[in-house]
């Protein structure tokens, strides 16, 4: 069995070497600024949904462009809790079929729901990187996008209008925690006979 100090060893770990996930923030940021573009176009609610799937693809290339920049790394094959990153990701994957049903019968929601899957698959990330952040963050933009979608069903870009604010505002909260969290980990490194 594993001890909590250990657990919490490795999760700080995870947390200074892939600095927070912020590759990942940065990019889904960017891409919903660009999602709020394709809410503003004329053309009908069910190709917005179909433009807005094809930006989400986006995702994977640009964050891997920031993790270049950043020299974040995705990879520890000595931390037994590194998979568990990839695992939170793919698991928002399985709130898909309410995205195609509402693509399919109420597509005018579509934003205000792919949102809030986005927003509260963001939650565990607080447990996983030891960053509250994440979970202030993920209830908020959860919370938002249905309050933004039943109040100004009109107005729906600003659902993605809040969303990159939002990721933006995490970005800067995680980045400078985890400058934080680097040079605490130096200086410790740096103290040890």
């Amino acid at each position: 069995m594993v001890s909590k100090e250990t657990m919490d060893g490795m999760r700080w770990e995870l947390s200074v070497k892939a600095k927070n996930g912020i590759d990942f923030i940065l990019a889904a940021s960017i891409i919903w600024l660009v999602i709020s573009y394709i809410w503003t176009l004329e053309i009908d609610a069910y190709n917005k949904s179909i433009l807005t799937f094809i930006a989400i693809g986006l995702m994977l290339p640009l964050a891997l462009s920031f993790s270049i920049f950043f020299k974040t790394k995705w990879k520890d094959k000595f931390n037994p809790l590194q998979p568990l990153g990839l695992w939170l990701n793919i698991a928002q994957l399985l709130y898909f079929p309410f995205l195609i049903f509402t693509l399919i019968e109420i597509p005018d929601y579509f934003v205000m729901v792919y949102a809030i899957i986005y927003g509260a698959h963001l939650f565990p990330y607080a447990w996983f990187y030891k960053v509250a952040y994440y979970a202030v963050l993920s209830g908020i933009t959860a919370t938002g996008a249905l309050l933004l979608g039943l109040l100004q069903p009109d107005r729906m870009y600003l659902i993605p209008v809040l969303m990159s604010i939002s990721l933006i505002i995490l970005f800067v909260l995680l980045y400078f925690n985890s400058k934080n969290r680097e040079s605490k980990t130096n200086n410790q490194r740096s103290s040890e006979p």
